[in-house]
């Protein structure tokens, strides 16, 4: 009989891998969007559309799951959902045109559910002091988005772009399978059955204005990611003119560790808490957008004897890509640090919670790319998409100091009463 450190690690495991895989599906369209786009003539905003639609549902379906989770258990509901997401993965060949395409897209965008669905079930099988840490390792599997940045493009290179959706659903397939003989029904289920409260009650749970906030602060860490990753190969394309395969490979330098290092992000928010962590973290992205939004200008200066003097300053790529890894490794941070303020305020309800959160973080990363394709198209300036980034995390900066680092300092100086150490500290 398998020990309880066994089926702990054994469900952290399959947990983890299966949701990497099924992130890797859920974004699967970033790259297969690019010669779909080119074969049905779309615009950028279209592009965008495609994109983002799988985006949409899996973050819609996120707050039901979360809630069948905390109820059902997370085995039973993780391996329903990947089969209802294999057959969509395998018809996305057999579309020829775009409103076909959207249909499709939007049912293999239930594999975005998954994370609702992994992250409570992870969850209730760690004590609160280590489940900052065991979450964000299972977070980690969103680097599936890094994985379909590698093995997509060369799949439509090397074949086609409809071999991609005939792979994609064989290891859909393989995943449920392991993920069903692998993982083991979490302890006290039963018994949270029992005193489990209604949806009516647990949904109380969203009157908390701290819910909201949290909600806003992962659409920026993982709703921006999301929305980046689908568009980057894209925007490479189009700001350096490189080949869809190379404009994949310099994006993972972005998604990979973003999504990898994750799991530190969790040991991190254990250690120094969740709030110190996600405050670093939007300052560091926030600055880096500052610089990445400049666009190519062409300077011409008049001399004193007539003769003009012009220059061009713009974003060399490396500087660039250095600047988004910065972003990359802020957000896959922020991304464990935002959960950790859900695990310890959240722990009766932590499925809902998460799924609510979830739900809004997809649906930043949905409303991103047509956002991304629709300021391209209205300005022709491609770094326009990253003065739109600037300005989302500007409201998490502004948001989190006005509830969390302002309050402390008002609530000292209006109900701090003076002791007889003050006076005699004072008088010293």
């Amino acid at each position: 009989m398998a020990t309880q450190r066994f089926k702990q690690y054994s469900v952290l495991s399959m947990n983890t891998f299966a949701f990497t895989m099924m992130f890797m599906v859920w974004t699967m369209f970033g790259e297969i969007g690019v010669p779909i786009q080119e074969e049905l003539g779309l615009t950028n905003t279209q592009f965008g559309i495609l994109t983002s639609l799988p985006i949409l549902t899996g973050s819609l379906v996120r707050l039901p799951l979360g809630a069948w989770t905390d109820k059902y258990g997370g085995r039973p509901v993780f391996f329903i959902l990947m089969l209802c997401v294999l057959p969509a993965v395998w018809l996305v060949q057999f579309a020829t045109e775009y409103w076909q395409m959207l249909i499709i897209g939007a049912f293999v965008g239930l594999a975005g559910g998954s994370f609702s669905v992994g992250i409570a079930y992870t969850a209730k099988w760690f004590e609160r002091g280590q489940q900052g840490l065991a979450m964000g390792i299972f977070g980690a599997g969103n680097a599936g988005a890094a994985v379909t940045k590698y093995i997509a493009p060369t799949i439509i290179v090397v074949l086609s772009w409809q071999a991609v959706a005939n792979i994609y659903a064989a290891i859909v397939a393989i995943t449920a399978l392991l993920f069903w003989f692998f993982t083991f029904t979490e302890p006290q289920l039963k018994d949270r059955n029992k005193k489990a409260p209604t949806l009516r009650e647990q949904v109380k749970v969203l009157n908390d204005p701290k819910v909201w906030k949290y909600c806003q602060y992962y659409s920026v860490v993982f709703g921006g990611y999301v929305g980046v990753s689908l568009y980057l190969t894209r925007y490479y394309m189009l700001e350096y003119g490189v080949g869809i395969q190379l404009a994949a490979l310099i994006a993972t330098i972005f998604v990979l560790p973003s999504g990898v290092i994750r799991a530190f992000g969790g040991y991190l928010s254990d250690r120094f808490g969740a709030h110190t962590v996600t405050w670093v973290c939007m300052w560091a992205s926030l600055i880096s957008f500052f610089f990445m939004s400049y666009p190519p200008t062409e300077y011409t200066i008049q001399q004193m004897d007539g003769e003009t003097l012009s220059f061009t300053l713009a974003m060399p790529v490396w500087l660039f890509t250095t600047l988004l890894f910065i972003v990359g490794i802020a957000w896959g941070i922020g991304k464990a640090s935002v959960f950790k303020y859900l695990s310890d305020e959240y722990d009766q309800n932590l499925g809902l919670v998460s799924g609510m959160v979830g739900l809004f973080g997809g649906l930043g990363g949905f409303l991103l790319p047509p956002m991304f394709g629709a300021l391209i198209d209205f300005t022709g300036v491609t770094t326009s998409i990253w003065m739109l980034c600037f300005g989302f995390t500007l409201v998490s900066v502004i948001w989190m100091w006005w509830t969390e680092r302002r309050q402390p300092v008002l609530t000292r100086d209006r109900y701090h009463q003076p002791s007889v150490r003050d006076d005699a500290a004072a008088d010293a």
